[in-house]
């Protein structure tokens, strides 16, 4: 390990250890570190700080200058009430700020942490009860007329994890020129800058309120309100759904969600409705992943379930199974998700004559194509924008009050099927997502069904997404040396297949086959690359922005002319998306 690289780190833990912010305990755990012949949990915890950025703070907890504890946490804290102050020193009244927390160790503290510091610099401070889902938080802000919110919480990561989201005034992420702001202030801050860094919320504290049913009762009734066919429901009333939340806040609202809607056939995962932030039940509390959903599958086939779904601990992703055309269950995927909840979202509002003229939706660059094909077809407009719900909520925003928006997703499980929340929302995706079985059901199918009736009507498409994990400093440094070296030599082919269209949006350029450059609108910058073949296959590589990976979507297209094809074209596009793994030496 390189000698500069320890002494730094070194320094950097003896700052602490002098310093009079820090209590006892955090001190013992980098006296250990320092005093430990291996230095690589010293180096760890202390080779950089853990990043503000565009997305918050999101990392291991521990002690350490690169972990979440109540110091970075306070940091960042007093960082975006600084920023908050600034921007709002003509507002004419005292600002406020919503904060949330999940289910994870440390959520609470961390939550209560930021809330001493906010109400400390003078900031009214809507803390919830308990842990709720980001999603209310998000919606929360608005009907709050708060100015800015923060959710503790690391979403699906492990959990060795914990997370910290900021929002702005319009209840999503926060953006230009705001990000770049708090950025600034956060950076700013110093250990002894921190004010109200203590752990108890005081009772009487008259810049805290704390919240709960008052903001969850017009929440739910908001989601109530997006219900497409109520007539449908009525007659599928029955319709059995297994859920879980996974340990996670979704148990909060999402099952008085779905009884709300009228479905009254809802069985929950009993040993899954428990709140706890060591997950007991998976490995990993991911939808996205079999493992996490198996336990729900089980009491699906126990009760010959209709339909199995789950949220993530924040609940703002969702995750589902169905039975396929054999009987047997399997997962249906982000991209698949996103397309369902579109594809059910258009075709019933123009049946039921619910639609205007002016409505739109919104995908990211790395969902399927699939949706543009289907917007296309009927009329909707469509926008592509940067990973990441605050993009969505952009693109509502700049939209507002001109043109209506009515769903908008992305390929890692998140959908949105309303404007009153600028974040995704799991509870409002599972309701919808219920209605959508119902209406099946109605019809005689199962979800898969409809999955195969998209398919043969708009086109088929197999969706990939390969994670290459590299933590700590070498894993950084190895992504940001792959990413140089895709630029510098590109690919020429992709499974036998010629590239005829490069996008950098690090550049916001296109490069077509014949090396014609156009330029790409988007509003900024992005560390990503995309990949187009002749064949129509799309590969999108980046950075993850909040995990120590790089991801490589995959995209293989296929043809199905009956829905007893569409094995064999889903054999066909696997075997295409191998052949990018090895182009590429995945």
């Amino acid at each position: 390990m390189d000698n500069q690289l320890i002494q730094s780190c070194l320094d950097r833990a003896q700052q602490w250890l002098a310093s009079p912010v820090y209590d006892e305990q955090t001190k013992a755990a980098v006296r250990a570190m320092v005093e430990a012949d291996d230095k690589t949990e010293l180096v760890e915890c202390f080779y950089q700080s853990l990043e503000f950025g565009t997305g918050g703070l999101r990392g291991i907890m521990g002690p350490g200058t690169n972990r979440m504890n109540v110091y970075t946490v306070g940091a960042a804290t007093q960082g975006l009430a600084n920023y908050i102050n600034k921007s709002c020193a003509d507002l004419g009244r005292q600002p406020a700020v919503v904060v949330g927390h999940d289910c994870r160790n440390n959520s609470r503290l961390f939550a209560e942490v930021s809330a001493n510091i906010f109400a400390a610099n003078g900031i009214k401070v809507y803390l919830f009860d308990d842990m709720r889902p980001t999603p209310e938080m998000s919606f929360a802000i608005r009907h709050l007329g708060c100015q800015s919110g923060i959710i503790l919480t690391a979403s699906h990561n492990p959990k060795e994890y914990n997370g910290y989201k900021a929002y702005w005034d319009d209840g999503a992420q926060v953006l230009a020129p705001h990000d770049k702001g708090i950025i600034d202030e956060v950076n700013l801050v110093k250990p002894e800058d921190i004010k109200g860094l203590v752990a108890e919320i005081d009772p009487q504290n008259p810049n805290i309120q704390i919240v709960g049913e008052d903001v969850d009762s017009v929440y739910l009734e908001q989601v109530k309100s997006i219900s497409i066919d109520p007539a449908v429901i009525a007659r599928q009333h029955d319709l059995k759904i297994v859920y879980t939340p996974i340990h996670g806040t979704g148990m909060m609202l999402i099952p008085r969600s779905l009884k709300m809607w009228g479905f009254d056939n809802v069985h929950t995962v009993p040993e899954q409705m428990v709140k706890s932030g060591d997950f007991p039940t998976v490995v990993s509390p991911n939808p996205e992943n079999a493992e996490a959903l198996s336990m729900a599958i089980n009491l699906a086939k126990e009760i010959d379930a209709d339909i199995v779904m789950a949220s993530d601990p924040d609940a703002d992703r969702v995750g589902m199974a169905c039975k396929d055309s054999k009987g047997e269950w399997v997962l249906v995927d982000g991209n698949q998700t996103c397309m369902l909840f579109l594809y059910y979202i258009i075709k019933n509002r123009l049946a039921t004559g619910q639609m205007k003229g002016n409505e739109f939706v919104v995908k990211t660059i790395v969902t399927t194509e699939l949706i543009k094909a289907i917007a296309d077809k009927n009329g909707i407009e469509m926008y592509d924008c940067y990973t990441g719900f605050k993009w969505i909520a952009r693109q509502i925003r700049l939209n507002e009050g001109v043109k209506k928006y009515i769903g908008g997703g992305e390929e890692s499980y998140g959908f949105l099927a309303q404007d009153f929340v600028r974040d995704k929302d799991a509870v409002s995706a599972c309701s919808l997502l219920a209605e959508i079985c119902a209406w099946a059901k109605d019809q005689g199918k199962t979800l898969f069904d409809v999955l195969m009736d998209i398919y043969l009507e708009y086109g088929f498409a197999l969706n990939n997404t390969i994670n290459v994990v590299k933590p700590g400093k070498s894993g950084a440094d190895e992504i940001k040396a792959m990413m140089a070296g895709f630029r510098a030599t590109p690919p020429t082919e992709l499974a036998g297949s010629p590239v005829v269209l490069v996008k950098d949006y690090k550049t916001l350029t296109a490069t077509d086959g014949e090396g014609n450059t156009t330029a790409i609108d988007q509003p900024e910058p992005s560390n990503v690359l995309q990949w187009y073949t002749a064949d129509g296959t799309k590969v999108s590589v980046r950075p993850s922005g909040t995990e120590p990976k790089i991801k490589f979507y995959v995209e293989a297209r296929g043809t199905m002319h009956c829905a007893g094809c569409y094995a064999g074209a889903r054999n066909a596009a696997l075997d295409k998306v191998q052949g990018v793994k090895k182009s590429l030496g995945l």
